[in-house]
């Protein structure tokens, strides 16, 4: 994979205090951390709702390591409970397509002054959403989605669903290491409120079920990472969806309408609704990821059935008898 610059500061951050054992960051003109004397030489990664990421070199491990700020971590119980359980599962998760917690520290020194939460990370060089849009060859495809797919299996046998597979929450290095991160958003499979989070999976990963509020498991994660296959195939979003309705729209036009098996999931008034639509035929899986996207040799078409076969079975309509036996025998 090529080497790239992700920074995105347009100047590097500069420190301008220097005491009690942590430096003060200036990162840019709204932005000012405070961080531990071991790290240093900052720049700026990534800023967004839930954080600021930036790297650092920490002088003890001689190592670069991405540190990432909560924003405002306690100013509610729903960031609260997000918090502890992306501290927590980094905590305690030790598989090697999973990021790993190196160290983790506030710089408030009682309880009642606690309001700042540092989680030092494993660095990486690049998100998955910089190597959508490259035109990967089969062994590098297949690794990664190979890695996909262990972590994630980690993750279910110890009964937690994601809940936000996305390229953004993927991150890779120049070898082609893969790693998940980022969450806040997990659950355990057998948590009675799983269901009551209004959002969860960014919508182009949004899996049916999620989308009309039937039961979903551990299947919501398989169905974003068939996701993400197919935009590392097709170099593009696969269901591109502008709302939630049109998110719907793209997926049945892609799949073809739900089966029975599928609506008797539904509560009756969006049963109603979806039976009410136009009926989309299926698509032949042909059609969908034609031979031309995959290499021209014999042994790739062999490949390209391969993939079309594994795709086909992760973007799929759950059913009752699926939900079950997703409960009795998860990830094996």
């Amino acid at each position: 994979m090529d080497s790239q610059n992700i920074r995105e500061n347009s100047g590097r951050p500069f420190l301008v205090n220097d005491t009690d054992g942590y430096h003060d960051v200036i990162l840019n003109e709204k932005t000012i951390i405070r961080v531990l004397k071991r790290y240093t030489d900052f720049y700026l990664i990534g800023s967004g709702a839930q954080g600021v990421v930036m790297s650092a070199l920490d002088v003890v491990t001689n190592e670069r390591v991405a540190i990432k700020k909560l924003t405002r971590p306690f100013s509610n119980p729903t960031h609260a409970k997000r918090a502890y359980r992306e501290f927590e599962i980094m905590n305690l998760m030790d598989h090697p397509n999973i990021i790993r917690l190196l160290n983790a520290f506030t710089p408030q020194n009682s309880l009642e002054e606690f309001d700042d939460l540092y989680l030092v990370m494993e660095l990486m060089n690049a998100s998955l959403c910089q190597v959508t849009a490259m035109d990967l060859d089969h062994e590098r495809l297949s690794f990664l989605l190979y890695q996909m797919l262990c972590g994630i299996n980690y993750l279910h046998k110890a009964s937690i669903v994601h809940r936000d597979i996305k390229p953004s929450n993927i991150v890779v290095n120049y070898q082609c290491r893969l790693k998940i991160l980022d969450f806040g958003l997990a659950r355990n499979v057998e948590d009675e409120n799983i269901l009551k989070t209004p959002y969860v999976v960014t919508r182009y990963y949004r899996a049916p079920e999620v989308i009309l509020g039937v039961p979903y498991k551990e299947n919501v994660d398989v169905w974003a990472i068939g996701c993400i296959f197919a935009e590392l195939l097709t170099r593009k979003v696969f269901f591109p969806g502008n709302d939630y309705i049109d998110q719907w729209t793209k997926i049945v036009d892609g799949l073809g309408s739900p089966d029975n098996d599928f609506t008797k999931l539904l509560t009756p008034e969006v049963r109603n609704y979806i039976l009410k639509l136009p009926y989309v035929a299926t698509r032949d899986w042909k059609e969908i990821f034609p031979d031309s996207i995959f290499p021209k040799n014999i042994n790739d078409r062999l490949n390209a059935e391969n993939a079309r076969d594994l795709i086909s079975r992760m973007l799929v309509y759950i059913s009752l008898y699926m939900l079950v036996y997703i409960s009795l025998y998860p990830m094996l």
